[in-house]
């Protein structure tokens, strides 16, 4: 059956695209300028491959930290103006910094300025090109929802939230459901739906049962043409990078295998080798801090430098964590509770500890001693645990490997003060669990830089 889809450009499609044509058009106007005006910084010879491939890593390199391949920034013309200067800034000053991988620095430093401004405008206007065309709705993804029981708002809300190139055609389920925002259809008129509404994807919102027999037959007829159908479940940890546990039952190790990497030895030796040296660059780092730190909570704080609490290891193993003081003294008078946004325990010098993430440099420690790792999920307190096992599924999973000093729910989500926030960062931590790498490592530190230079540590 012909459907007539339109042309869309899938998740990982548009981050490709993106990171090739950053620097295939900067390389492009480099050449264009050079041989056609009078700049001179970035000759094309013999060695130039050098000079382009070394440009084209810091192209991407500072683009990942200052998020320019996030795509919902990227589709927002004052988050990309703000991203791309900084992003054009850092790349100049460091390939000026490394002349053995760049052309020597020219006599006239305006030339300098020029090579600034060609990346910067080359970006900005290609990226503009982008969310006028690419990301425009002419490229959207037509979904259209089925399923035995479908809550449509909230999966439609979900998945707008997230990707903003969806475009949901609709809504079939085989129990009574209405929808004041989709438009719902009948079973028997699946095929036609598809081809009339130009339906790109079907995306299947089963329960834990399973699909119906009613449900699998309608749907055989696409399957066998080769008509893209998925679970929403998947869809969901593809757009979002979070395991949706709502839709898992307690078969839960069907569906996320954990990584193998947990169990790669020398994956664990590489981790370790990691932690041993980022850990004794952290303590030295953080001792020319010490005396900022030790000043301002002499006269904000007024009180102990560090304090100490219990928290929660690897298999339940309990070790104590140490940080500076960024909260009142006899701040838990009441029993443990949960940090919150704008919480008054926090003082104002503690405030800036904790957005700038100064106060976590002790845990450093920590790493060195074995208790936690750099990456991983944050080590929460017994109490706490207690109780978010009882209330969240899953939620004791994330004991299996070490925590960390930062993670993938840490440069992800906010404020946890809530049980749907825990959720979200659960959600996040099983997705790393999943698919823990060295490349999601690198994905995960750059992501913390960023959160370190926008000052979004909480």
């Amino acid at each position: 059956m012909k459907t007539n889809q339109a042309t869309h450009f899938e998740i990982s499609e548009r981050k490709i695209l993106l990171r090739i044509f950053d620097v295939v058009f900067v390389w492009i106007a480099l050449y264009i300028t050079t041989e056609s005006s009078a700049f001179t910084y970035f000759p094309f010879k013999d060695n130039v491959w050098t000079w382009l491939v070394t440009l084209g890593f810091y192209i991407l390199l500072f683009g990942t930290v200052f998020e320019i391949y996030d795509l919902q920034k990227a589709e927002s013309r004052k988050a990309t103006v703000k991203n791309v200067v900084f992003t054009s800034l850092l790349v100049t000053l460091f390939f000026l910094l490394t002349p053995i991988f760049s052309p020597p620095l020219p006599d006239n430093r305006f030339q300098i300025i020029y090579f600034f401004g060609i990346i910067l405008f080359t970006l900005l206007v290609w990226r503009f090109l982008y969310i006028g065309l690419i990301a425009s709705p002419r490229f959207f993804k037509r979904v259209l929802i089925v399923g035995d029981d479908v809550d449509i708002d909230k999966i439609g809300n979900d998945l707008l939230s997230n990707d903003p190139n969806y475009e949901i055609k609709g809504f079939i389920s085989t129990k009574e459901r209405t929808s004041v925002n989709f438009e719902a259809y009948k079973l028997s008129d699946l095929q036609n739906v598809v081809q009339a509404r130009k339906v790109g994807e079907i995306v299947v919102a089963n329960s834990m049962d399973g699909l119906s027999s009613e449900l699998y037959q309608a749907l055989t007829p696409l399957l066998k043409t080769g008509f893209p159908i998925k679970a929403y479940a998947h869809v969901y940890e593809e757009i979002t990078s979070k395991v949706p546990i709502q839709y898992i039952n307690n078969d839960f190790y069907f569906y996320f295998p954990f990584s193998r990497s947990n169990q790669n030895r020398l994956y664990l030796l590489y981790h370790r080798i990691v932690d041993i040296l980022m850990s004794l660059i952290g303590l030295i780092f953080g001792v020319f801090f010490l005396p900022l730190v030790l000043l301002g909570n002499l006269i904000g704080n007024r009180g102990s430098l560090f304090y100490k609490q219990l928290r929660l290891g690897k298999s339940g193993k309990e070790f104590y964590i140490i940080k500076f003081r960024s909260m009142i003294k006899n701040a838990e008078t009441d029993g443990a509770q949960l940090a919150s946004k704008g919480d008054v325990r926090i003082t104002k010098f503690g405030n800036f500890l904790r957005r700038s993430r100064l106060d976590e440099i002790p845990q450093f420690f920590n790493v060195l001693k074995g208790d936690m790792s750099l990456i991983g999920p944050r080590p929460e307190r017994p109490e706490f645990v207690k109780t978010l096992s009882e209330k969240i599924p899953f939620y004791e999973v994330r004991q299996i490997i070490k925590p960390g000093l930062t993670g993938w729910a840490q440069v992800n989500s906010k404020y946890a003060n809530s049980d749907e926030d825990m959720i979200e960062k659960l959600q996040y931590d099983l997705y790393y669990i999943k698919h823990r790498s060295i490349f999601l490592d690198l994905r995960i530190i750059l992501k913390t830089i960023s959160t370190v230079i926008f000052f979004r540590g909480q």
